[in-house]
């Protein structure tokens, strides 16, 4: 790709005349910046697709970068058309929600990147997704998502010509630079949340489950957006010397899958740490529910007991009070009205009862 080779010596189709060439829209608000560089340098900043076109086949030696941000499906058949992109990559590129990956086709890679932020407002992860056309003398960038910045990676570049001098291959690398270097602050988010996470674990937080899938499935995701990065960096590397990629870049290129493995490890880290803590909280929730449980059975059986308790001494009194209720009826055919032994017969009665009962619920651990 490091070979710079004249516009019509790579393309597969002839260049349309005027009248066949596809139709460009007059108001292209998914253009966020088209500029045309020629050894390192800034020429100029089209305005349209179609200018950029017209500049770059006067300038066969220049370099066009065009960056669109969810552009409609006539731009891209148009750039489709102009720099014989290939209608897979275009339809990925299209419908987005793609995976990571490096395709080549011809003399053109694509590339899909998956970016990320942390929003500390929200607590959680940000992904972008973004595409990108790389040609002998075009780099086409569709951006899907807010993240990554690549106006930044573009300032960089015009800051240092002799890198940008290296052609598209050189900018490919810079934004996979950015890209990469953009998951440090998301790492560091996540590790915050996971030891917030442990505190809240052993504090007791009933919401903290929720917050545990939450921050595992967006972990999911980060592995997505990782891990695949590893084979297509290698894979960039192991055409270094087919394509001829100057060293400096081969040294920028390697620094940046070196960074991407450690993301990656670190990736996989929090995913297992959070296997391990949700496994601690249901461990804690478990324990918890069975103290719980254990407690409702203590206060079931001491309630039990009371009423064992307060029912043995309402049998106990309510025996006198029914002797006592009899006695007090006052009934002339009582024959025990007129019995001299009558009064001291109903509180005896009344001692027997109460004490045969006493002794029954005593023998019974009622009382």
């Amino acid at each position: 790709m490091s070979d710079r080779r004249p516009r019509a010596a790579w393309r597969r189709h002839p260049e349309p005349s005027p009248a066949a060439a596809p139709a460009e829209p007059s108001d292209g608000p998914s253009v966020i910046q088209a500029t045309l560089y020629r050894d390192g340098r800034k020429v100029s900043s089209p305005a349209t697709l179609a200018e950029t076109y017209r500049q770059l086949r006067e300038h066969p030696d220049g370099m066009a970068w065009i960056g669109l941000h969810r552009p409609t499906e006539q731009e891209l058949h148009s750039l489709a058309a102009e720099f014989d992109l290939h209608e897979l990559a275009v339809e990925d590129a299209l419908e987005a929600h793609q995976r990571p990956k490096l395709e080549r086709y011809g003399d053109t890679l694509f590339v899909v990147l998956r970016a990320a932020r942390y929003l500390d407002a929200q607590e959680e992860v940000d992904f972008g997704e973004l595409h990108i056309f790389v040609g002998p003398d075009f780099l086409i960038t569709v951006r899907h998502g807010a993240a990554p910045d690549l106006s930044a990676v573009r300032r960089r570049m015009e800051g240092n010509p002799d890198l940008l001098a290296l052609g598209p291959e050189a900018v490919l690398y810079a934004i996979l630079d950015t890209v990469v270097d953009g998951y440090a602050p998301v790492v560091a988010g996540v590790q915050n949340d996971v030891d917030e996470i442990e505190t809240e674990v052993f504090g007791g937080d009933p919401a903290v489950s929720r917050r545990i899938y939450e921050l595992s499935r967006e972990m999911v995701e980060f592995q997505r957006a990782t891990r695949p990065l590893v084979g297509m960096l290698h894979g960039l590397m192991a055409g270094f010397a087919k394509y001829g990629t100057d060293e400096e870049l081969q040294r920028y290129l390697r620094d940046v899958a070196d960074h991407v493995t450690h993301t990656s490890e670190r990736v996989d880290g929090f995913r297992q740490a959070l296997t391990e803590i949700l496994t601690v909280n249901a461990t804690l929730v478990t324990q918890q529910q069975n103290a719980e449980m254990r407690a409702l059975a203590e206060a079931g059986f001491e309630q039990n007991e009371e009423i064992k308790r307060i029912s043995s001494w309402a049998a106990i009194l309510f025996a006198p009070t029914l002797v006592g209720t009899i006695y007090g009826m006052n009934f002339d055919s009582m024959p025990e009205l007129h019995w001299g032994l009558g009064y001291p017969f109903a509180i005896g009665l009344m001692a027997v009862v109460c004490t045969g009962l006493y002794v029954i619920f005593k023998r019974r651990d009622w009382l």
